[in-house]
């Protein structure tokens, strides 16, 4: 077990934030994906294989424990009350077993609230789907972790091979005993080490400035003080009070939809390279054309949208989160797809290289010297600087089964934290599996959205 990823029993700073802002249930961290499979997987099994995965990603058997008064970061706890049929169920859709059936589940699913008494995850079974079909619907909180350590967990539970066999159980995995075990006591010490172990990492003059600079905005473009220095990353993103460029998704609600659709890996990959980028540019070159096709369906062109764009920095030992955040103005007026995809190259590039990009333990570490009521408001100020958000996780580039059942498509659904939209991508066996959350009161016409983003990625492929 020693190469598996490390999960700290004190959340970092990324996580207590992502749980502290859902306080405001717009900014909800909740991830999503919806597999379809070939045909119902044996549940009994598909049970036992996740049992054992909650004793080697302990992440799973934890529940979080708030610290009084939020004088330090929470903890994850064990649940002694853990019940692996809470967090899998199984059930069967009605006739006929749409797509859109599924999908208006798993919209649902992903809306509703966690229990915070207990591990942040659920896994749903869904039969009854058209064609003898079934899905898997998860669900997870971000604090547990990012898109690309869900992949990573999956392996948990999936197999190569229709008919393989399940690996030996196991039982809790000893705890090293230079880490205190994860149980329900926080003790008035390990408070108290906490928080002076966070005022050190940032001196207590500092930490006043930038209380004071983040309190007001407005006042951080002419500070010249250490606490503007110190969080420069940071500054260019809360200084950022433009509103979000689109004159059609300007309302915000707790309405959901799901689109999905799927485009070729191989060829979407060689126009990339044809037209001098990345597989991410293609990406991103799609989903601004698609943006600019439904502005102008609705007769409402626009030149530029902003984008947010998640930028993986995990390494192999990475157990949880592992991402920064990236902003940028996307080119949607009309122009050749080419054209958009050379601006969006450079454009991306900055956003990466710049200050367009914040590491989130940076903005985290800023956040946690702050009241939550302060840093959800600068939170949603902040999401209405953004149009809509995007994320490319890779996949596995072969065919993968679970309990028996393959898997033929893999949906992503991002949290859309008080955007538009939030489009993700995941490649999977020679495919790139795309889904769309959708706010509904932002986009009115969410089907028209998912058009123009099939049509824009087969214009892509035509491109080069």
């Amino acid at each position: 077990m020693a190469d598996l990823p490390r999960f700290d029993r004190k959340m970092s700073d990324a996580e207590g934030l992502m749980w502290r802002l859902e306080k405001d249930p717009h900014l909800s961290s909740t991830f999503a994906n919806v597999t379809i499979l070939d045909r119902p997987p044996d549940f009994d099994r598909l049970l036992r294989r996740l049992e054992r995965a909650t004793f080697v990603v302990e992440r799973l058997r934890h529940r979080v424990q708030p610290v009084p008064v939020n004088l330090s970061a929470p903890m994850w706890v064990d649940d002694p009350n853990f019940d692996i049929h809470y967090h899998v169920r199984h059930l069967a859709l009605p006739k006929p077993g749409s797509m859109r059936q599924l999908l208006d589940l798993a919209s649902l699913i992903a809306l509703d609230p966690f229990d915070r008494t207990r591990p942040l995850w659920q896994f749903v079974v869904v039969d009854g789907l058209r064609g003898g079909k079934s899905a898997l619907i998860e669900k997870l909180h971000h604090a547990i972790t990012d898109g690309e350590g869900g992949v990573q967990l999956s392996l948990q539970f999936l197999d190569f091979d229709r008919d393989a066999p399940d690996p030996p159980p196991i039982g809790p995995v000893e705890i090293d005993d230079a880490e205190p075990a994860a149980t329900d006591a926080v003790s008035g010490p390990d408070v108290v080490r906490d928080l002076l172990a966070g005022s050190l990492r940032m001196p207590i003059g500092l930490l006043r400035q930038i209380r004071e600079l983040l309190a007001d905005p407005t006042g951080i473009p002419d500070a010249g003080n250490a606490a503007a220095d110190t969080i420069r990353s940071v500054v260019s993103q809360l200084s950022d009070t433009e509103q979000a460029r689109s004159p059609l998704w300007t309302t915000r609600s707790l309405q959901r939809r799901i689109e999905v659709l799927r485009a070729p890996f191989e060829a979407t990959k060689a126009v990339a390279k044809r037209l001098g980028g990345t597989l991410n540019t293609a990406f991103l070159t799609a989903a601004a054309e698609a943006a600019s096709r439904y502005h102008r369906e609705l007769d409402h062109p626009v030149e530029q949208l902003r984008a947010s764009m998640a930028v993986s920095t995990r390494t192999e030992s990475s157990g949880a989160n592992a991402f920064s955040l990236a902003r940028m103005l996307v080119p949607t007026g009309e122009m050749s797809i080419g054209e958009r995809f050379g601006l969006i190259q450079s454009a991306s590039s900055a956003a990466r290289d710049g200050g367009g990009t914040a590491a989130l333990e940076t903005i985290a570490a800023v956040a946690a010297a702050l009241p939550t009521s302060l840093i959800t408001r600068l939170a949603r100020q902040q999401a209405q600087t953004v149009d809509f958000a995007t994320s490319n996780v890779r996949g596995a580039p072969f065919p993968l089964y679970m309990a028996g059942a393959k898997l033929l498509e893999n949906y992503p659904v991002g949290p859309l934290a008080g955007v538009a939209f939030n489009l993700t991508l995941l490649s999977y066996d020679h495919s790139l599996d795309m889904g769309v959350n959708i706010d509904r009161a932002a986009v009115a016409q969410p089907e028209l959205l998912r058009r123009c983003l099939e049509g824009a990625f087969a214009d892509l492929l035509r491109a080069a």
